[in-house]
């Protein structure tokens, strides 16, 4: 015997140890037999009529599909949008139009807009999502198998999953869960397939790479992704764990466990997620409004774009100026003819997002009006902002801001009136920060390059802005205030456009510079993180997590027709999930204490050795198997609690399909150790009926079929709002109604989820900031921060070509043009 093979005999006799050894056979043993293929062939053929069932109807928008056939039609005709989850579905529902046929015409624009009349393909594009959630069936299937489950137990659980009615609902349409879900099972699949494997075969390097695989495109559809990332990492941290306190193994073949599942489960996901980044950027090159979420940097660089370039770089006394916040996306340093209500009630100064005659601010001495002189803005110099359209200052006293009331906060006005020369209040010094500055931007003011803050000479506060929107009166645009001490962040400021003064010429022209993949992939990064975080507005359908196990309500996704989608989850399932939950945790508490008290075996249900008794096998079985399942559906459900913002049902679905295989799980064991057989088997039977049973009776709110009043309000129960006054009375009324009734387009209603939209602005006359043809009485500008599911910028726009067009419009023009070149 060698001596390491001694040194390793010896450390087996120092201590005892679980052995991690897998048997050769396993992975055959849990492989799809002809018999498994048969039953999951009839599972599929069942599962195909129930989710593609009348998949035409409803023949209109409906849900989310508002934003997710929105963000297709903005990859077909390569326009930047913004969206709170990574694109690769986005993309996949893209493709699957494309090929169907559509061109981008049809704009999904609200909830009940009819599809017909438009060459949009929209049954191929729910097909789509329809045949992942059939795939997700299948690999609930193949999962069971994986994890030990008889064929019959897995082809019922798979049918449940068939049935489930929340899994059925969305997968009919164009959304991104089914797609999600689907990524989810994969993985799921792979990485208990790669549990079966003999380390380092064949087979074992193929499941753990295709884990690392369905983790990037899970994590690439939504961060939900980050989660199932999670779980697969929990369970490998488990693995690890036992692979090196089993002395069999040497530490070299441990080190090469842990490397190559570092590789796959954590290289190929990052590779992956940053290279569909890198694909949405390749697409999306074109403006848009969803640019408006990234730094400036981002959207010069896109074709189309309005932001200003070749801007003279050096800013003197008398320059013509905007000014831009950096910190958030409020934009530009603006003043209108519009008063606070609060406060001093003087002229407003807001952030306002689009450029604009408003923005403009002359740069004055603060001694004296003669500005002939040509002086570099330096640090340290004290100046006042003039508005070039109202005549005002830039103004602070002591008043308390009309939102932020704060002590340490003063309000910011445009002050003085014809022939005023000003007074202390309107002077500010400029404080150039060095290390944010470039370059010469350093030594003295310049266009883009130097960051610098405005500190009131009077109060010693500085000039700032954070999130906060003013009232109407204030057209919700982004409160500026002056801040004694604050955050540097808020009280950065940059100038974007400079216009010299006659006697001065520009010596350098500087442009924002062009940004790297990295720096673009960080800042969208950033952008999402922001906006998820802050979509915390009350929703008309939202619900908490605290209700979704025990299916306290659902979701209205369309109405028309006296026909109603209403999202809206199995109850069997859901509540037989719950209970197997708080049954498993019970009964490990039980064998815990068992445990502690000596009495023999971790296994204390049967009392008995597990190799003594074949009950005890079909428990360790399960055991593992269920532990896993319950792992997912917890990894999945509880962060939820950590959200602030809006949240609906259709996000517990990850966590039901593992509750689904959780299920399947603990069918297994009640076939396998419940007494007499028939008992188990007749247990299973009534469990999956009764799952069924609910699916038939609530499929009008799935399929959107006629249903009748009286069997509605029967139906209700917990919180389920669901309108039963939409539908008739009787089968008649339906069967008149189809046959005669003129069917108008349905009434739009609350839409899901937000989004970014890229309907033109209205164009403004250069007269102050009225709007043509609308009351000078309101201001109809848009939030600041156009959040996504607002209205569209609706704001002044400085520019008019020469044959009267908007400058939206001249941009519609461009795209409208290489949208027909594409299609050609």
């Amino acid at each position: 015997m060698t001596s390491k093979a001694a040194r390793a005999e010896k450390r087996k006799l120092a201590k005892p140890f679980r052995s991690t050894t897998v048997d050769a056979g396993l992975a055959q043993e849990r492989s799809l037999s002809w018999k498994d293929r048969k039953i999951l062939f009839v599972v599929m053929i069942i599962a195909c009529v129930v989710r593609l069932y009348k998949l035409n109807w409803p023949n209109a928008v409906v849900f989310d599909e508002v934003h997710f056939g929105g963000f297709a039609r903005k990859y077909i005709i390569g326009r930047m949008f913004f969206d709170v989850h990574p694109p690769l579905a986005k993309m996949l529902f893209a493709v699957v139009g494309w090929l169907g046929g559509y061109d981008g015409e049809f704009t999904f624009e609200n909830i009940g807009m009819s599809y017909e009349g438009h060459t949009v393909p929209y049954v191929t594009m729910r097909l789509f999502p329809s045949l992942m959630g059939l795939m997700t069936i299948g690999l609930c299937f193949s999962t069971l198998r994986a994890s030990g489950v008889r064929t019959g137990i897995a082809g019922i659980a798979a049918l449940l999953l068939t049935f489930e009615n929340t899994h059925a609902t969305e997968s009919r349409y164009i959304l991104l869960d089914s797609p999600l879900l689907f990524f989810i099972a994969l993985t799921a699949y792979n990485f208990k397939k790669f549990e079966n494997e003999v380390p380092f075969g064949k087979n074992w390097y193929r499941y753990l790479f295709l884990t690392g695989i369905g983790l990037a495109t899970t994590v690439s559809s939504k961060w939900v992704g980050l989660f199932t990332i999670a779980w697969v990492g929990v369970l490998t941290v488990w693995q690890l764990w036992w692979i090196f306190g089993d002395l069999s193994v040497p530490l070299s073949r441990f080190a090469k466990q842990f490397a190559w599942r570092a590789i796959c489960l954590i290289a190929v996901p990052i590779v992956f997620y940053m290279g569909m980044f890198w694909l949405h950027f390749f697409c999306v090159d074109n403006d848009g409004a969803g640019a408006d979420f990234m730094p400036r940097e981002f959207q010069a660089h896109l074709k189309h774009n309005s932001v200003p370039a070749n801007i003279p770089a050096d800013v003197y006394l008398g320059s013509k100026i905007s000014i831009r916040h950096l910190n958030t996306a409020g934009g530009y340093l603006h003043s209108h003819p519009y008063l606070y209500e609060t406060g001093s009630k003087q002229q407003q100064i807001t952030l306002y997002p689009h450029i604009d005659e408003n923005n403009v601010w002359l740069v004055e001495n603060s001694t004296e009006v003669d500005l002939t002189t040509n002086h570099l803005l330096k640090d340290n110099d004290v100046i006042r902002l003039f508005h070039v359209e109202t005549q005002h200052r830039l103004h602070s006293h002591d008043h308390r801001p009309p939102v932020t009331t704060h002590d340490y906060l003063n309000e910011v006005s445009a002050y003085g009136f014809e022939g005023f020369e000003g007074d202390a209040n309107d002077n500010w010094r400029i404080k150039i920060i060095d290390k944010q500055s470039v370059g010469e931007g350093k030594d003295h003011v310049q266009a883009i390059r130097t960051i610098f803050q405005l500190e009131h000479t009077m109060t010693g506060c500085l000039l700032y802005s954070k999130k906060s929107k003013l009232p109407e009166w204030g057209f919700s645009q982004q409160e500026v205030a002056c801040i004694k001490n604050g955050r540097q962040p808020n009280t950065l400021w940059f100038v974007e456009q400079n216009e010299l003064p006659a006697s001065v010429e520009a010596s350098e022209l500087v442009s924002y510079p062009k940004m790297s993949f990295l720096s673009k992939f960080f800042a969208m990064q950033g952008a999402m993180w922001r906006v998820n975080k802050g979509l915390t507005e009350s929703h008309p359908w939202e619900s908490r997590p605290e209700s979704w196990p025990i299916l306290r309500r659902g979701i209205n996704m369309w109405g028309a027709f006296h026909r109603q989608v209403y999202l809206l989850g199995n109850l069997p399932i859901y509540w037989g999930i719950v209970l197997l939950i708080v049954l498993y945790v019970c009964v490990k508490v039980v064998q815990i204490i068992k445990w502690q008290r000596a009495d023999g075996t971790l296994l204390a249900i049967t009392g008995q050795k597990p190799e003594e008794s074949a009950t005890c096998k079909d428990w360790a079985k399960f055991d593992a198997n269920f532990g896993s399942y319950l792992l997912g559906w917890a990894l999945h459900y509880f962060p939820s609690f950590l959200m602030v913002r809006q949240l609906f049902l259709h996000h517990y679905l990850a966590s039901v399909y593992f509750g689904v295989l959780a299920i399947g799980q603990a069918m297994e064991l009640v076939v396998a150790v419940v007494k007499p057989a028939m008992l188990g088997r007749a247990i299973v039977a009534l469990f999956a009926v009764a799952s069924i049973a609910w699916f038939a009776w609530y499929s009008p709110l799935i399929y959107g079929t006629p249903w009748l009043q009286d069997v509605c309000h029967k139906s209700k129960f917990a919180d389920m709002d669901f309108d039963c006054y939409t539908f008739f009375g009787t089968k008649e009324e339906y069967t008149e109604y189809d046959a005669t009734a003129f069917l108008p387009e349905a009434t739009p209603s609350s839409a899901g989820e937000p989004e970014d939209t890229d309907r033109a602005p209205e164009t403004f006359q250069n007269d102050g900031g009225n709007a043509v043809g609308q009351d000078t009485s309101a201001e109809p500008e848009p939030s600041v921060e156009t959040l996504i599911n607002e209205e569209p910028p609706q704001g002044e726009i400085m520019f008019e070509s020469d044959n009267g067009q908007t400058a939206e419009e001249v941009v519609e023009e461009v795209y409208e043009q290489d949208v027909s070149n594409q299609v050609e």
